[in-house]
Parts: C-alpha cells; structure tokens; sequence
C-alpha cells in the first residue's frame, strides 16, 4: 500500500535478536554493517552477494542462504530489509512482513514498507537520525546537521566544485570508523562515487546520500576480488564524467594499498589525483592490542614485511634471510596463510623458536582478539585458534611485553 510516509521516530534494541536481510547487492552491504553493529542477528538470502559480504559470511559474522526468497523465510525476524532488485520480490517482502506484523524497509519503494530508514550522522556515542517525507530532503537535512556538528563547519561550494572530474586515494585506517581522518571523512561526504575496499571502514558507507554510487571493490584473500586493471577504469571512467571519487582503501593507501598503481593511472589519463593518507595497521593494531613495535633499549628497528608469498617463493622480493639475523620487530601484513613457513624460514636463519610473538585478528574492531604465542608454536596457535584473515603478526620481543592495556 503507498501512502504518505509520516513516520513515528524510535530506536529499536536488535541486540541478539534476528534481523532478516532479502537481497545482496550494494543496498545490503550498505545496511548489515550498521546492523551488526546494532547487535543484531543478520540473515541474509541472496542468491548472490557482494565479495563484502561474503567476507562477513566467511568470517561467521552473518548467515548467508544462496537462494531465492522465499515464504516463511522472515519467521521470528524482528525486522526486515527488502533490498533485491526485483520490485515484485520486495513487495512480496514488504506483504509477508506486515502480515507477520514485523516492521519492513523496502529499499526501492520507501513509501511501500513499514519502516524508513533515517539518514544518519554520528559523533562518537551520539547519534542523530533524520527523517522527511523524501530521500532528498531527508538527505539534505542529514547534511545540514552534520555541518552543524562538525568542528570544521561547511566548505564552501566552490571547493565542491572543483571536486568534479578528479579522484581522491582515502586511507580509511585500520577498520573502525573513528580512526579514519577527518579530511578523508569530509571527502566521502562529498563523493559522487566511492571505489570501497572489503577492510576500510563499512559504517560510513550507510551515511552517504542515497544516490551516491558504491563500487564494491573488495579483495577477499585467495578468492573473489575486483582486478586493479578495473578498479583503475571505474576511478578514470567515473572522473571523466564529471564525478568526485573517492577510492577509500583500507590502512594507509600507499602501504600494500596499490594507491600509486591508482594514481599513476589517473595520472596518465590526465585525471587530478589526491592522496589521503590512513592510519596504518601495521602500527596501529599493535597499539590497540598493547604492543609497541619500538621500545626503548629492546628494538632499533621495525620492518613491515608483506607476507602474501611464502619463503622461497620465485615472485617474492623478501629477504628472509636477512630478517632473521635481524633483532627487532617484524611486522607482517597479509600473512596468515604463509605464517608457519615464514617462522620456519626465521627459525631456520637463526631466530629462536623462543621468540615471542603476536596474531592479532581483527585489529581495531569489536571482535578484536590478540593469541600470544612464540614463532616456535605459531602453526599449533594460527590451527588451534582457527585463526583467518584479516590479522597481523608480529615477531620479536616486544611482543611478549606484559600487557598494560584494558582491551587486547
């Protein structure tokens, strides 16, 4: 039934309680972060979704059914989110939903549900949700507050302006939201397009205007991803037609973040490039788990070291030789699967089997979790604690340092 939409405010506590999810496309990815972070229970149905989702689904976040929907699938839902892109299916939805007197949001036809879905700004604990009776207004409202909260205050338009036709390279940080900066989160606020990496921040992504683009570019390791030849186009396409984008990475985009790859296309096709540096996760989720990668009178030096090939591998460029004669911190990104290898290769170089070391999971989000353990029983560690990516390693004595903070 379309109606005019005069929606009652509330906060729904979905805390523990199951939240039903019809469709897999961007609509979704842009919904279930929020959600879980709610608290709630995710079901998704979707015979496809997005290589970002399916990370969540890896990781046992949410529960994926790969199929069509179907009736009774919203038994015992508190509340629903009709995202697919077939209408008649949404409606389907939205008509199963009312009849189960559940509260539904169609994400094509906002006057057709039950629910709407508020634009939303956050500062820290507070959150402001904004509702009108079209997704413009709603969405011009949300930018007037969010001007309103910032410390910045509003630029002004002719600096939007000259956004058009250029590429912005964004650091999104380690994962949490809060640890992106504050000019990368002003220049997703003003993106026409965001080119979004699987690890940069989700949450962010469901604040943006309604028409704002959302290019899922997720890099999922040793499965689905966006081939950086096509990644480079869409940046270059979507600039030549007159549109701001926003590449947002996760880390640091010019650590293992392929963002001189990025640029250097633009570049070539005469597209202005910015770089917006992020806080990287080779230092920062050390940091949040207690660890500091320099300490004083224990380490000189700090390597950052990919570990996406192991030792001995023909393409790799590491000198693993030369890091086990080294004495002080090894920190490894993208290594989990080669970890034994690369411990055994330390060992074998001259490392003790003694040599603390630390996997950290996670690092910076709810579910971030820190295994204590030695390069000598890292394989038993990484298998018994049934550790997967995204994580980071690192060897050497500062990490078996006592821990001193609250949360590791």
């Amino acid at each position: 039934m379309i109606r005019p939409v005069n929606p009652y405010p509330v906060g729904l506590d979905l805390e523990g309680r199951r939240v039903v999810v019809i469709g897999g496309g961007s609509v979704a990815q842009r919904r279930i972060p929020v959600l879980l972070e709610s608290g709630a229970v995710v079901h998704l149905v979707s015979p496809e979704i997005t290589p970002t989702l399916q990370g969540l689904v890896d990781s046992g976040r949410i529960r994926w059914e790969a199929r069509d929907y179907r009736s009774g699938d919203l038994e015992g839902a508190w509340y629903v989110v009709a995202a697919t892109k077939d209408s008649l299916v949404n409606a389907r939805v939205a008509a199963e939903a009312e009849q189960d007197r559940t509260f539904c949001v169609r994400s094509d036809a906002v006057n057709s549900g039950t629910a709407v879905t508020p634009a939303v700004v956050r500062r820290d604990e507070m959150v402001v949700a904004v509702l009108t009776g079209d997704r413009a207004r709603t969405a011009e409202a949300r930018d007037v507050v969010a001007r309103a909260l910032s410390d910045a205050g509003a630029e002004a338009p002719e600096v939007e302006e000259r956004l058009r036709g250029t590429v912005a390279l964004v650091g999104g940080g380690p994962g949490a939201d809060d640890l992106m900066t504050v000019r990368g989160r002003r220049l997703l606020a003003r993106a026409d397009v965001v080119v979004a990496d699987r690890l940069a921040p989700q949450r962010p992504l469901g604040e943006l205007r309604s028409d704002v683009e959302i290019v899922d570019a997720a890099k999922i390791p040793y499965g689905r991803s966006m081939a950086q030849d096509a990644i480079n186009q869409v940046l270059v396409d979507r600039a030549r037609e007159g549109k701001f984008v926003v590449r947002l990475k996760g880390g640091d985009p010019f650590l293992y973040g392929r963002g001189y790859e990025e640029a250097h296309a633009c570049a070539e096709a005469g597209i202005p490039c910015t770089v917006v540096p992020g806080v990287s996760s080779a230092l920062s989720v050390p940091a949040l788990a207690g660890i500091p990668v320099s300490n004083r009178g224990m380490t000189h030096e700090v390597t950052i070291v990919s570990g996406h090939l192991p030792p001995g591998h023909p393409g790799s460029l590491v000198d693993w030789e030369a890091l086990a004669r080294m004495r002080g911190t090894l920190v490894v990104l993208m290594g989990v699967k080669n970890s034994p290898a690369i411990a055994d290769s330390l060992m074998a170089g001259g490392r003790s089997a003694d040599t603390p070391a630390a996997i950290i999971v996670d690092g910076s989000l709810d579910g971030q979790v820190t295994h204590r353990c030695t390069i000598g029983t890292m394989a038993t560690t990484l298998t018994d604690r049934g550790v997967r990516p995204p994580a980071i390693v690192v060897v050497g004595e500062v990490a078996g340092l006592p821990q001193v903070l609250a949360r590791a």
